[in-house]
């Protein structure tokens, strides 16, 4: 069967490869007979991934590619959310930092993603909401947590994942500043000091593959972490068991599961959220997972080609 797809792509994102890469990715395509329309847009601006994506029209495509990286995600799915679209997305990944795409091992060679399109599985996965607006992998607050929607994007192209860890040691200072926080999750009520909290569909968060140890992309639920003030002491530690998974049980996390919540802070500061790596609304905030919102594609078992 020749594909027909609607490309939306962040031209800039990769390090700007993302073209590249597409064309490289509809050639090989094209040399197995296995393409029959191909549009893409281009974003130039915020949003315009939101505008192109609600205006998709099922009937005219196969799947939907979103190119870029988490934040132009967040938009494609966003917009396929509020146009109430039904195709399948396949996401190619080719921004500074992709931990839905990473942890669900979706391809970035042309050629791999190409017979993914070819040969795929359709899985239905979750999707979060939070006063209004959706995301797909994390929504996130406190510090370091505006890192990813500060870094000016051509320090991502020039420095890659490295301008996210140069951005984040100015904030380290910052380690005793804390959110008063509180947490409302069905009949529980939880109240911390929070060095940072996450609020997250997938298992692999900020680059930490293992952050929500629990967390199950079809399953209803949200994984919540809270990170409690600490002593300086304690935080090295506490680095350590975040890479290797084994920090669940830490008195120093808070992690829960749940279909929904609410989040307060009684701080003076106002507490802004991060939503896949953009600038979100500030506290307070009522979260829900929207149980297999999306139709994700993903490699399947391939076909000889």
């Amino acid at each position: 069967m020749a594909l027909r797809l609607k490309i939306i792509m962040n031209p800039s994102s990769g390090r700007e490869t993302a073209r590249v890469n597409i064309e490289d990715m509809l050639a090989y395509l094209v040399s197995f007979s296995a393409l029959e329309r191909a549009d893409i847009y281009y974003t130039t601006k915020r949003f315009d991934a939101v505008k192109y994506a609600a205006s998709t029209d099922p009937s005219e495509y196969d799947y939907l590619i979103a190119v870029g990286g988490d934040g132009t995600v967040n938009e494609v799915v966003t917009g396929l959310m509020e146009g109430k679209v039904d195709i399948p997305l396949a996401i190619y990944t080719s921004g500074t930092v992709n931990d839905f795409a990473t942890i669900n091992e979706l391809p970035s060679r042309p050629s791999d993603f190409a017979r993914m399109l070819i040969s795929p599985d359709l899985v239905k996965v979750d999707c979060g909401k939070v006063n209004g607006k959706y995301f797909l992998n994390v929504l996130a607050g406190g510090l370091m947590t505006d890192v990813a929607y500060k870094v000016p994007s051509d320090l991502k192209t020039a420095f890659g994942p490295a301008a996210y860890w140069i951005s984040a040691m100015k904030d380290l200072p910052a380690m005793n500043d804390t959110v008063s926080l509180k947490i409302i999750a069905g009949d529980e009520v939880y109240e911390e000091d929070a060095i940072m909290f996450l609020i997250s569909n997938s298992k692999s968060v900020g680059g930490f593959r293992k952050l929500m140890t629990m967390a199950d992309l079809s399953d209803g639920l949200l994984d919540v972490l809270v990170v409690k003030k600490m002593e300086p002491g304690e935080i090295v530690p506490l680095l350590g068991k975040l890479m290797i998974g084994d920090h669940i049980n830490s008195s120093n996390v808070l992690y829960l599961q749940t279909k929904e919540l609410e989040l307060h802070s009684d701080g003076d500061t106002p507490v802004v959220l991060d939503i896949d790596g953009e600038e979100g609304p500030h506290l307070p905030a009522k979260v829900r997972c929207i149980h297999e919102a999306i139709t994700l594609v993903i490699p399947g078992k391939e076909e000889s080609l």
